[in-house]
């Protein structure tokens, strides 16, 4: 249970990660002479939000599984 509740902070964390790239990003974008390579900046919180949030759904439904073998195991 610990990690679940791990993964669920990590996740929000990187949301505010990925909210504060993206705006940095949108204003580097705006000035006269843009830096392009800041356009990339918020996809390494992207990457790691997806993994998270995919590991977050599937969690009710693992948690299904688990319990429909060990009703199996207990008759």
């Amino acid at each position: 249970m610990k990690w679940n509740k791990r993964v669920r902070q990590l996740h929000r964390w990187l949301s505010i990660a990925f909210t504060v790239t993206v705006i940095v990003t949108v204003i580097a974008l705006a000035q006269e002479e843009p830096l392009v390579w800041v356009s990339y900046t918020p996809l390494l919180p992207l990457a790691l939000l997806l993994f998270s949030g995919l590991y977050l759904f599937a969690l009710p439904y693992l948690a299904r599984r688990r319990a429909r073998r060990g009703a199996a195991r207990a008759e």
